[in-house]
């Protein structure tokens, strides 16, 4: 399918379904208002002329309720018609394109990625930060490669609405997986792809339950210490039940008098009040979870029926199993004991409860429910969670079909990273510049040199991101892509600290130093710094970084290095056929600097700043 058509076609349709339902929702509306009308002319004409019994006022009160059961259920459908439209406007937003399939107005006027990235973030998300607060603190690339925040990659690629889906997918971008997993999870979507119907179904129904549910809240409930199992209690108390019940039968039958009966439901309330602790534990704080529950039921029931292809879906569909039934039928049995407790709060039912041992039976079946289900909770939601993760990469693929899924070789190929016409995913497809880049073999090392805002650093970005995109188990932004399993270390975004007391050169000293560590633990490492000591003198500038990238390339390590400083070129020079110089160009068109983004191989020959400098007014 071609994702503009598919939105396009189904944005129309959708805006059609919810138009209709609007029109419908009004009519009630007025229904409403006549059938109210209805009751207070009954009520005055039964009552003043009398033309009528009081009873045919129940007439237009039975009207009104069946309205107000229909006009809550015609609100429900016309919430999720508009939310299944806002599914697909958003899905033309990422793709940069308005209802029509224009371009955007002003999608393509910033040069940062991250900017760029903001005009098409999922407006799902737009109230948050992004998942700004699932950013590890102290990780060595996720903000250096924008992948948390405003405008960034975790933006656009999330369609989770649960926490653990926002979780799960936080997860996979900062810790690149192993071989096998990747390719599982490639095949995982793969094979959710083309399954557009599941992504709108999902958006639909996780809309609610991103507003009401709190895992957080159900896994404390669902891990709270219970009481030991007592099968017997549960059959003792139906058994006394019985007993009372035959008792009273007899006594009536028989002319015995109340004894017998009393004392039957004597022994009865010993029993309940014995139990009545244990069975106010058992039914406190459960509205609020049973609740969530059946929220995550529907979500997790659409999930079950999908029938799906890839070993890797299947299995997590075993895992969603528990005692041989699936979570939403669990959770239905849930849902009528909960039914059932309420039901004890009607006055009529009040005197039967009691002979009946309701709310004692009731809470040990309810008890007894957590017990076998609460450990499984956890399972479900790591399940669903990863389900919405692998969801979001399926909607990425969907969106972007040009983009190819990489070739993820085998960790004895060694440090390796080959792509082809490298995009950066949050750039305009038409001023985005491709770049090759092969690492690997005998080259670990590209020195890259060029003017300012030519280009170096989001070079290293679009390395970085392609990589992370990969190691997660996503297309990536390129016309092909081999990588080997590879962790990063980045020094794009080091700052200073006035808190801590810290210089910019420290920050970074610092930050090399993890990434050495990094590197020494076995698995190789893509490094990419940005302007590596900078904050330095140039002697010992040109010292360290040469010392810095011969130690990581000696620690089977690849990556790329930028640089402003032509002296740092002679690194690479100096470590013969294992590091490259490249550049990016820049010239002078009627007096403004232009730049074409292309790498090339060697050292650059110009540097543009005294240029920026004098076309912003500076006198030098």
């Amino acid at each position: 399918m071609n994702p503009v058509e598919a939105y396009q076609e189904r944005l129309g349709k959708r805006r059609q379904a919810a138009a209709e339902l609007q029109q419908r929702e009004e009519r009630f509306s007025t229904w409403r208002l006549l059938a109210g009308g209805g009751i207070l002319a009954a009520i005055w004409i039964s009552l003043g002329p009398q033309w009528f019994a009081p009873v045919w006022i129940f007439l237009p009160s039975v009207i009104l309720i069946v309205l107000i059961v229909a006009h809550a259920r015609l609100r429900q459908d016309l919430a999720q018609a508009r939310r299944a439209a806002d599914f697909y406007r958003q899905g033309l937003e990422r793709l940069n394109l308005d209802e029509s399939g224009e371009a955007g107005e002003g999608a393509f006027g910033e040069a940062d990625p991250a900017k760029d990235g903001r005009k098409r973030q999922r407006a799902s998300r737009s109230k948050d930060q992004g998942g700004l607060e699932l950013m590890p603190s102290g990780h060595l690339y996720a903000s250096d490669l924008d992948l948390f925040g405003p405008g960034s990659i975790f933006q656009l690629l999330s369609s989770a609405r649960t926490r653990s889906g926002e979780e799960t997918l936080a997860h996979w971008l900062c810790r690149p997986a192993s071989p096998e997993v990747v390719r599982s999870r490639q095949e995982a979507v793969r094979d959710m792809r083309p399954r557009l119907d599941l992504r709108e179904d999902l958006a639909v129904l996780e809309a609610e339950v991103e507003e009401r549910a709190d895992p957080s809240r159900l896994i404390a409930w669902a891990q709270r210490p219970a009481p030991a199992a007592a099968p017997w209690l549960r059959l003792l108390a139906p058994l006394l039940v019985v007993i009372t019940l035959v008792t009273i039968a007899v006594s009536i039958t028989y002319e015995l008098g109340p004894w017998p009966s009393l004392a039957a439901l004597l022994v009865q309330g010993a029993f309940g009040l014995a139990l009545r602790k244990r069975s106010l534990e058992a039914i406190e704080g459960i509205d609020q979870p049973s609740s969530d529950l059946q929220l995550l039921s529907k979500v997790l029931k659409r999930m079950e029926d999908e029938a799906f292809e890839s070993d890797h879906l299947q299995d997590l569909h075993r895992r969603l199993m528990t005692e041989g039934k699936t979570p939403s039928q669990q959770i239905e049995r849930l849902a009528l004991l909960m039914e059932l407790l309420d039901s004890r709060r009607n006055q009529m039912f009040i005197i039967f409860a009691y002979a009946l041992l309701w709310t004692t039976q009731l809470a040990l079946a309810l008890e007894e429910w957590r017990r076998r289900c609460g450990p499984s909770i956890a399972d479900w939601l790591e399940a669903l969670g990863e389900m919405e993760a692998l969801s979001s990469l399926a909607g990425f693929a969907f969106e972007n079909p040009q983009a190819p899924f990489p070739e993820i070789l085998e960790a004895d190929a060694g440090p390796h990273f080959e792509g082809v016409d490298l995009k950066h995913p949050l750039l305009g497809r038409d001023r985005c510049v491709p770049n090759s880049v092969l690492l690997g073999h005998e080259l670990r090392l590209m020195v890259v040199s060029g003017s300012n805002m030519s280009g170096k650093t989001t070079l290293l970005r679009t390395v970085g991101v392609n990589a992370v995109l990969a190691l997660a188990g996503a297309p990536v932004a390129a016309k092909s892509l081999r990588i080997s399993p590879l962790v990063l270390g980045a020094t794009l975004r080091v700052q200073d600290s006035l808190q801590e007391g810290k210089s910019r050169f420290y920050a970074e000293i610092t930050r090399l130093r993890r990434i050495f560590d990094l590197a020494r633990r076995g698995r190789p490492l893509l490094f990419l710094l940005d302007e590596v000591l900078h904050g330095t003198n140039s002697h010992d500038r040109a010292i360290g970084a040469e010392g810095v990238l011969r130690a990581l390339v000696d620690n089977d390590s690849i990556g790329l290095v930028t640089t402003h400083d032509l002296a740092l070129a002679k690194v690479a020079e100096s470590m013969g056929d294992k590091a490259a110089n490249v550049h990016f160009e820049d010239h002078l068109e009627d007096g403004t600097l232009v730049f074409d983004h292309k790498l090339r191989p060697g050292v650059t020959k110009k540097s543009n700043a005294l240029e920026l400098m004098r076309s912003v007014g500076l006198k030098v």
